[in-house]
Order: structure tokens, then sequence, then C-alpha cells
């Protein structure tokens, strides 16, 4: 079986109504406290991405069962400090920062060192941001160079923390709050506005944490050693993985789309916001509030004419795994959109800031690139033809799925690699795909 595709044709217009993956961030979460819970939790449209279950994986390796069957996860809890952790424990985190991360904050209890390993991609992720706040809290921790393998070793004696987070990671504080949930007494982070699916879950498991924003800084105060039950828990739709969609429809003439049951945290419909900016026509109908997060409809129109955009930084972190496909847009548009402050995006699975400009150059869209800036010289008119590969993108489903919306879009004979990729967060991308037209062999 080939782990390449290749694209020959546009996809012609279309008027669908889908479904998209489960939100990959909340699913991981999910299972994370669910973990911590005391009793049975009952988890429904859990993502079935390699991520997602190499979550699972980690959390049956601390101690914790799980029974999947059907469309529902049970999730076996023991409760704040349950995990039965054996000796020379080996922890896959595979291709997730995610799960990579925060599984550290609940190892700050572990009796036994335990050993946390990645992918590739992953092991050339710096860690620090975790690394030093887990120290100050108690944990043993041997890394070198900040980076996996990493080993982590608990503490009977760990201490609560103020930290203080400047980067407006969620990986990061979300961190420090599962480290939180382990340690006696408050921990307080004083993070930059970013997602916040740990807070509101939490909140909505009635935990002791207190939460205030105020002018782009987010007080998280959290009380360790709080026991909470079991709970039941339907992930809604990935906006990350819908982004791919909206810019498709948006860019393929006469066509709609109306995608149900998305999560519209507003963290993270930063792309959203950027679009419409653009002359977009995307809304947002029948919003209910589940669980603390809110779910829509999206609904999207093709646009023939897009308006160049001066990006606002404040809108980076709540589009930060979107940009590629942003990107995509604003090489469509009439005129030079500017986008600036976007260094974390290197941090992510690849260094996608760097391969977003080296592959605009590739279908001839002029960019100029000021450190973490880029300017987008962008042109309605733009069509491709000839032979396109895209190869040696270590296997960062975003950057696939950009491929592929490019090719569907723009035109031109594509060879597209690694197709695996997509099994990290949408194994269902190409079957969608099809649905709604695309010929991809």
């Amino acid at each position: 079986m080939p782990g390449h595709i290749i694209i020959k044709n546009k996809i012609r217009s279309f008027n669908k109504k889908i479904n998209i993956s489960p939100d990959k961030s909340i699913s991981i979460r999910s299972i994370l406290l669910a973990s911590q819970a005391v009793g049975i939790s009952k988890i429904s449209n859990l993502l079935e991405s390699d991520d997602v279950l190499n979550t699972l994986k980690a959390i049956k390796k601390l101690g914790v069962n799980f029974k999947k069957k059907g469309n529902v996860c049970y999730i076996y809890g023991f409760g704040i400090n349950g995990f039965n952790i054996l000796k020379n424990t080996t922890i896959n985190a595979g291709n997730s920062g995610t799960l990579a991360r925060l599984i550290l904050g609940l190892l700050v209890k572990s009796k036994f060192k335990v050993k946390l390993i990645g992918d590739k991609s992953l092991s050339k992720r710096d860690f620090s941001r975790v690394i030093k706040p887990l120290r100050l809290m108690g944990a043993d921790i041997k890394s070198k160079n900040n980076l996996l393998p990493i080993e982590i070793s608990g503490s009977k004696f760990l201490r609560p923390i103020v930290y203080d987070e400047n980067i407006g990671s969620a990986q990061v504080k979300s961190c420090l709050m599962l480290s939180g949930l382990n340690t006696p007494g408050k921990t307080i982070i004083n993070s930059k506005i970013s997602r916040n699916h740990t807070e509101l879950m939490l909140k909505f498991l009635k935990y002791p944490i207190k939460v205030q924003a105020k002018k782009g800084i987010e007080r998280i105060s959290i009380q360790g050693l709080s026991q909470f039950k079991a709970f039941d828990y339907k992930v809604p739709g990935d906006i990350s993985s819908a982004a791919f969609f909206i810019v498709l429809t948006i860019l393929t003439q006469n066509s709609r789309m109306i995608i149900k049951n998305v999560n519209i945290n507003k963290s993270r419909i930063g792309v959203i916001t950027i679009l419409n900016k653009m002359g977009g026509k995307i809304e947002l109908k029948k919003i209910k509030t589940y669980n603390g997060e809110k779910i829509a409809d999206i609904y999207i129109k093709s646009k023939k004419n897009l308006k160049p955009v001066n990006c606002p930084s404040y809108l980076n972190t709540s589009a930060i795994d979107e940009f590629l496909i942003i990107f995509l847009a604003a090489a469509k548009a009439s005129g030079i959109s500017k986008f600036k402050d976007l260094g974390e995006m290197n941090k992510k699975e690849s260094k996608r800031l760097d391969i977003a400009v080296k592959f605009l150059k590739l279908i001839g869209v002029k960019v100029k690139r000021f450190k973490n800036n880029i300017n987008i010289y962008g042109d309605p008119r733009l069509k491709l033809s000839g032979n396109f590969e895209i190869k040696n993108f270590l296997k960062d489903h975003r950057i696939f799925f950009l491929a592929c919306i490019t090719a569907l879009t723009l035109g031109g004979k594509w060879k597209i690699n690694d197709k695996e990729s997509i099994n990290t967060s949408f194994p269902n991308f190409l079957n969608v795909l099809k649905i709604l037209g695309a010929r991809i062999n």
C-alpha cells in the first residue's frame, strides 16, 4: 500500500453538510482527567487518532484500565494519586506534545522513575518550559538539553508554587494544573491567555479552581489533593480540523458547507475571526453550551475576492495551529497580508513557520520574512500547473492537510508523501474529502 497520495484535479463546487473529527485537545484532556477521577468515567465520541490512542496506552501503563465499547470509552479511575506505577515504566507519547507535557504533570508524585519517549519529531521539541516549573515543585527530572527522552521521579514532599507562564502555552499551564492536583496547598499560575479546555473541564467537574482574567493575564488558583467523581463527557468536533474545510469551501467557487457540532471555544476560533476579516462568509449557528464548552454549526460560503489582512498579534494564540491554512487564503487575497510574532509556530510538530515560507515559495507566492514576521503578497488569479511533491516535513499532519487543500483549490499534479501522518489527528480526513467529490489516488 503506497505511503503517498496523488491529486491531479481541482475539486468541483459542492454543497454539503459534514461532521468533522472529534477535538484532539479535549479528547486527551478528558482521558487524563478521567484517570484522576474516582470511579468509571464514560467518554463518548473520543477521537480515534494516534495521539489519543497513545494517551490511553499511557494511562494503562500507569495502572488505570479502560474499555472501549462502540463509540464509548470507559475509564476506571482510582482518584488523585491513584496510579499504580511499576519499576522501569516507559511511556511513548508518539507525536503528541500535548500528551507528553501534560502527563509529566501527573507524574510528580510517582514512586518510581518513569521514562518518557516520543517519535523523531517530538524528540526535537524543547521541554524546558515544563521541566523548570516541575523541578521547582520538587520533581526529579533528568533530560539532556531539555529534550526527550526524559526521566521523572516524583517526590513525597511536593510544594505548591506561584509561576509566571509568559509564552501563552496551554500545554504548560495544563501541565502545572495537573501537577497542582497532586500537590498539597494552592498552586497559582499567572498565564498569558491561551486555550482553556483544562480549566473548563475542572470547573465542570466542580474541582476547587479559581480563574481570574485581567489585561491578557489569566490567574489560575488550584487547590491540591481534592478528589472528584467520575464523569460522562461527549467530545465535540475539532475547530483545527474544521479550518481546512472552511478554507477549502472559501476557495472553491459556488460552494457551501455546514460543519456540524464544532467546539467554538473563544480561545480557539481565531481562524474564523481572521478569515472573516479577509471577507470570508463564516457564520456560527445553533450555538449551545455543553459542560462549559461552546459548540455550534459552522456555515461557510465560497468567496471570490478575499481582502488582505494585517493580523493583530493578540489573535496568534487562538489561531496558532491554523496559520498554515490561513496563509493559503492570504495567498489568494488581493494584496499584502501581514502576520507577526509567530515564533511559536516553530515549536510545533515541525518548524511550521519555516516550512510555510518554503511551501508558499514553492507554489509561486511572493513572501517576505522578518524573523518571526511574514508578509504574504496575495494574488486572486493564482493558479497552479505542473508537478509538485511534498516530502521531508517530519510527518506533520497539518502540512499534509495544507498540501491537499492547496492541490484541490489551486490545481497542478501533486504527490504528497507520508499519508499516515493524518492518523495523528484526523484519520478520516481523506474520506471526508472524497465525500465532497475530491479525486484522490
